[in-house]
């Protein structure tokens, strides 16, 4: 399936943030022995969280409370999240959008833990890398090695941030794949605020099948195969969220890397991935607020990359059988070889180190939002054109079911734990179910 936020803060604020990752590195320095030694699952490190917990997230109401629940959160939504705002630390930017300290003390440390020694940055992951961190460590300089440190780095920064909001702890699940690599799948169900939130790596190499290479054929990729084999890699790290409280959007991200080896010797290389958002009902701040950010990430590499992957990403989330878009979209980009692999993999990283500031500000916003049965019932029918989409047309979905060995736990992750059909569904016209219809079959340009 599968962002940088550049926050405009003030030095008090800088200085809070190192202080913040600075208390955690002794405890992490502690893990240090044992995670030279082996890949098990029982080393994984947990983040202690700080602060307040938040509990609530939101109570069903009544079907009669629906008609007066609009006006009344209009103030005391308000008083909610500005409650909740100083609870959590946010930070004031020009938009007037809160923002947490986690998302400062997220982005500063991977900043400062970029070209850092392998294994002090492996000792903050979920767990220890796919590949062996001897062989990370012996290879520091290649693209494979710097892409995996990466999308561990995004995987573990955005468990923690979500983790922190709901007070509930991942699963982590290594897996191994017989053809060769493996994947770190982490999962956390029935939380307190989301009811499913799955993030996964997977690096996998060995040879390509004539079903995934057909479909990356059919993109245009010129293949030459040695012996009718292409041996290929391919890492990236996926995550979707699904929060209980239907005024707390679903989010999607997805951003990897592919390497094709040809009969040549010569390899092909490119990066692809996206970061979107699926609301249940329209807020028009929120949605300013996460293209926005996606746009400050992109406007960094090049002006025309948001207005392009923002259009590309309604074009690749569209569910043709029913004409509509799954959600606002975001940004979206695949087959990205150019203008140099370095400059490609910066944008990239860029990208990843969004996630947490273009999504977790608005959880924390609707956090305690109520909600009825009438609205709750609607997230499920929303939910079911989002399996729609990835069972039927996610790219990511069929090259994973394509590939051999692949884990169909981790690709069907993305699916919610409850959905709804129901027959010849339809809103009634003027109500905020017709309107989130309405953007949905138009596209609206939200920066």
């Amino acid at each position: 399936m599968a962002t940088f936020v550049f926050c405009s803060l003030n030095r008090t604020a800088q200085n809070a943030a190192r202080r913040s990752l600075s208390s955690h590195l002794p405890r992490l320095a502690g893990a240090a022995q044992p995670l030279c030694s082996a890949h098990s699952p029982a080393l994984t490190l947990r983040w202690l969280s700080r602060g307040t917990r938040f509990r609530s997230q939101g109570t069903p109401g009544s079907s009669a409370a629906r008609a007066t629940r609009r006006g009344a959160l209009a103030l005391g939504g308000a008083a909610a999240v500005t409650a909740a705002a100083a609870v959590a630390g946010f930070l004031a930017n020009a938009n007037h959008f809160q923002r947490a300290e986690m998302a400062t003390r997220v982005s500063t440390a991977v900043e400062e833990k970029e070209e850092g020694d392998i294994l002090e940055r492996c000792r903050g992951f979920m767990s220890p890398p796919v590949t062996d961190i001897a062989v990370l460590q012996g290879s520091k300089a290649e693209m494979r090695t710097r892409m995996e440190m990466l999308i561990m780095e995004t995987q573990a920064e955005f468990c923690r941030a979500l983790q922190e909001v709901d007070g509930g702890t991942f699963k982590v699940d290594r897996w191994d794949r017989k053809e060769g690599g493996g994947g770190i799948s982490c999962v956390m169900q029935d939380g307190k605020v989301f009811e499913k939130a799955g993030v996964n790596v997977s690096v996998v190499f060995g040879n390509l099948t004539e079903e995934a290479a057909r479909q990356m054929r059919s993109r245009g990729k010129v293949l030459k195969g040695k012996d009718g084999k292409l041996p290929f890699c391919a890492m990236g790290v996926s995550s979707v969220i699904h929060p209980k409280n239907p005024h707390i959007p679903t989010v999607h991200f997805n951003y990897r890397y592919f390497e094709i080896e040809e009969e040549d010797g010569t390899k092909q290389w490119w990066f692809g991935g996206g970061t979107d958002l699926t609301p249940v009902y329209i807020n028009k701040e929120d949605a300013f607020h996460f293209h926005n950010t996606l746009k400050e990430a992109c406007d960094k590499h090049h002006p025309q990359y948001y207005p392009d992957y923002k259009k590309w990403c309604d074009r690749y989330f569209y569910i043709r059988h029913r004409g509509e878009t799954r959600g606002i979209g975001g940004i979206f980009f695949d087959d990205l070889d150019s203008p140099t692999q370095e400059e490609a993999f910066n944008f990239v990283k860029s990208c990843a180190q969004t996630v947490v500031p273009c999504y977790l500000p608005i959880v924390y916003k609707h956090l305690n939002d109520a909600f009825t049965d009438e609205e709750k019932d609607w997230q499920q029918v929303r939910r079911g054109r989002y399996v729609e989409f990835n069972l039927v047309y996610d790219r990511g979905v069929k090259f994973g079911l394509a590939t051999p060995g692949s884990r169909i736990e981790s690709i069907l992750m993305s699916l919610p734990l409850t959905a709804r059909w129901e027959y010849m569904h339809e809103p009634a016209k003027g109500t905020q179910e017709a309107e989130m219809l309405e953007v949905l079959r138009n596209p609206k340009e939200w920066v």
